[in-house]
C-alpha cells in the first residue's frame, strides 16, 4: 500500500488530505471518506486502509481545517472511544463546538476542490466514485451525492446525523437527485434514526437506487471500530453491502 498526506488548495485556505491506495494495478476508482464529528483520527485513517486493500484509492479530508488541527478524543477505561450521549455536559461542548463551524455547504465547496485535485493526474480511473460517511459525514454524504451526481455513483451513510430535516433543502432531499446507488446504516436505537425518518426516507422519490438496513439493537456510532458502542455485527453488515455496492458500480477491472 502507499499512503501520503496531501495539501489540497481550496477557496478557504489549505486543506489537509489522507491519500492511501494499492502500490500497484492502477489506475484505480476513487472513494472519498466523510469524517465524523470527532475529525481525522487513526481509527478513520484504518477504515481508509480497508477501503484501499480492496482495491480503491481513498481520500480522507480534514474538512476541519478552517479552524486549525482538530482532534478531539475522550476515552474510557477500557481506551475506547466515548460516544457523545455518555459525555458530561463541559465534554460534550468541545466536541461539539468544531461541528458549529463547518457547514454543509463548505463541505460540498471543499468537495469540489478534492475533485478538481483528483481530475489533475491522480492514479484514479476516471467515472464512477465513492463515498462513504460517519455520523455528520453520513450527512455530508447526502449533499455531495446531490450536488454531483455525475461523481459518485456508490455512496454510504452510516448512521448519518440530521439527514432528515424539515426544511425544502433538507439533506435527503438533496440525495434524492443523485445518481447510482445510495446505502443508509441505521441504528435502531439512535435518536437521528427514529421512526419518521425512515418512513421519509423510503417514502421519498429517489432518482438513484436507495436502500437501507435498520440494525436492531444497534447505538448511535455502531459503525465505527473504536467506539464503546461499536457493533461488529452491523458493522461487517454494512461492509458486505458496501463492496457489493462498489463491485456493481466500480468494478476494479473497467472489463467486467
Amino acid at each position: 500500500m502507499l499512503e501520503r498526506r496531501i495539501d489540497i488548495s481550496t477557496v478557504s485556505g489549505v486543506m489537509e488530505t489522507f491519500v492511501v491506495h494499492p502500490s500497484a494495478g492502477g489506475p484505480f476508482p476513487a472513494v472519498i471518506l466523510y469524517m465524523d464529528v470527532w475529525g481525522i483520527r487513526g481509527e478513520l485513517i484504518d477504515i481508509a486502509y480497508r477501503i484501499a486493500t480492496v482495491g480503491y484509492y481513498c481520500m480522507l479530508p480534514d474538512f476541519y481545517y478552517r479552524q486549525g488541527r482538530v482532534r478531539t478524543e475522550f476515552r474510557d477505561e477500557k481506551n475506547r472511544m466515548i460516544s457523545m450521549d455518555v459525555l458530561d455536559e463541559q465534554q460534550r461542548q468541545i466536541a461539539l463546538a468544531p461541528l458549529a463551524k463547518l457547514t454543509d455547504a463548505m463541505v460540498v465547496d471543499d468537495t469540489e476542490s478534492v475533485l478538481r485535485f483528483i481530475d489533475r493526474g491522480e492514479p484514479v480511473r476516471t467515472g464512477a466514485m465513492g463515498a462513504i460517511g460517519y455520523c455528520m459525514g453520513g450527512r455530508h454524504v447526502f449533499r455531495v451525492v446531490g450536488a454531483f451526481a455525475q461523481r459518485f455513483r456508490a455512496s454510504a451513510s452510516l448512521h448519518g446525523s440530521l439527514i432528515v430535516t424539515d426544511d425544502n433543502d433538507s439533506q435527503h432531499l438533496s440525495a434524492s437527485k443523485g445518481a447510482g446507488e445510495l446505502y443508509c446504516g441505521l441504528a435502531e436505537k439512535d435518536r437521528h434514526a427514529q421512526a419518521p425518518t425512515i418512513k421519509k426516507l423510503n417514502e421519498t422519490a429517489w432518482n438513484l437506487n436507495y436502500q437501507y438496513e435498520l440494525h436492531k439493537g444497534a447505538h448511535h456510532g455502531y459503525a465505527l471500530p473504536d467506539r464503546d458502542v461499536y457493533d461488529k455485527h452491523a458493522a461487517n453488515r454494512d461492509w458486505e453491502i458496501i463492496f457489493a455496492m462498489f463491485r456493481r458500480q466500480m468494478p476494479l477491472s473497467p472489463s467486467l
